[in-house]
């Protein structure tokens, strides 16, 4: 048995609930793998669950993606062995530990070049953003898009991709403090988008042509702004809600607004199997090979820290991933 230190939760609310314990952590079964994580990536989604917004059953961990180097081989596997440097974002709750069985479809390997914590950083954010560019609307050269959230750690992914492709990049921001981080992403323009004529100035930028697709990971304060900033055809992809749930609509708008195309897209079903994972992880890596995907890594904090983490999130204090490593 191997001791592990996990984050366990037993009931759902503040970052004040996250406690971290030890556990036993058996050998792995067949078709697992045993890993000895050494960078753990921080998602939003990771905050919603532990508040409520998207409820777990308790008693529960936390956390979806993780990088680490292999340490036991179950029966049956035969893509990995020992000293494997690996990473996964879709192998069930549970990623905020030291150590973690994992089954062996759910991984894929490190490329030579990127080190376990920018894996780790990057992984699920850009898996995020590769289906957004390349699936829910096929960004190309001369396109408008928006990004709203454009300084954090998926826009600033989405923004820097969509630019590389040859998109004019409108990104916006919560406050002025993060217009920086949004220009070094790739924007061509900034707007703050808790001003009340944020529509105005977004479409300004752009020399008043409308988005061919927004990107809305916050919601609930831009999602009827984005509907407004969208070009007619134009795409509207709703992935988030980072500040709350957005408002409901009478597909009616959709028309009077231009005939749009609105869709809720998530990461897991676009790698459902393990052909589709590995398929979109290439897109990924070639991706930051080619500098189309930039890593930037806010602020990091060990496991122990992990409430710390959630506040600091929360509290809009971090431009750029957050990543944790299981030692102090």
């Amino acid at each position: 048995m191997t001791k592990a230190r996990v984050v366990s939760l037993t009931e759902l609310g503040s970052a004040d609930v996250i406690k971290v314990i030890d556990k036993e952590l058996p050998p792995p079964a067949k078709g697992e793998v045993q890993i000895r994580q050494t960078a753990i990536g921080f998602n939003f989604i990771d905050v919603y669950q532990r508040s409520g917004v998207y409820p777990l059953e308790m008693p529960t961990g936390l956390g979806h993606e993780a990088a680490g180097v292999v340490e036991v081989v179950g029966d049956g596997v035969t893509d990995f062995k020992v000293g494997d440097h690996v990473v996964y974002m879709n192998a069930g709750i549970g990623a905020y530990a030291s150590a973690r069985n994992v089954a062996a479809d759910k991984l894929v390997s490190i490329p030579n070049g990127i080190s376990d914590e920018v894996a780790a950083a990057v992984f699920f954010k850009a898996m995020t953003a590769q289906y957004l560019v390349q699936k829910t609307y096929k960004v190309k050269a001369g396109d408008v898009v928006l990004v709203h959230a454009a300084a954090g750690g998926v826009g600033q992914i989405l923004a820097g991709w969509a630019k590389a492709l040859g998109a004019f990049v409108v990104g916006t921001v919560g406050s002025p403090a993060k217009f920086a981080a949004a220009k070094e992403a790739g924007c061509d323009a900034v707007v703050d988008y808790s001003q009340p004529n944020w529509v105005e100035e977004v479409i300004k930028a752009t020399g008043g042509k409308k988005a061919n697709v927004v990107y809305d990971s916050v919601a609930k304060t831009t999602f009827l702004g984005s509907l407004d900033c969208a070009a007619p055809f134009g795409t509207v992809a709703l992935f988030g809600a980072a500040s709350g749930p957005a408002p409901e609509i009478q597909p009616e708008i959709l028309n009077k607004k231009g005939c749009l195309f609105l869709t809720r897209p998530s990461v897991f079903p676009h790698n459902a199997t393990a052909a589709l994972l590995k398929e979109n992880a290439k897109a990924v890596f070639d991706a930051i090979a080619k500098g189309q995907v930039k890593v930037q890594i806010g602020a990091k904090f060990s496991l122990e820290q992990a409430a710390d983490a959630h506040r600091a999130a929360e509290g809009r204090k971090v431009s750029g991933a957050i990543v944790m490593t299981p030692w102090a």
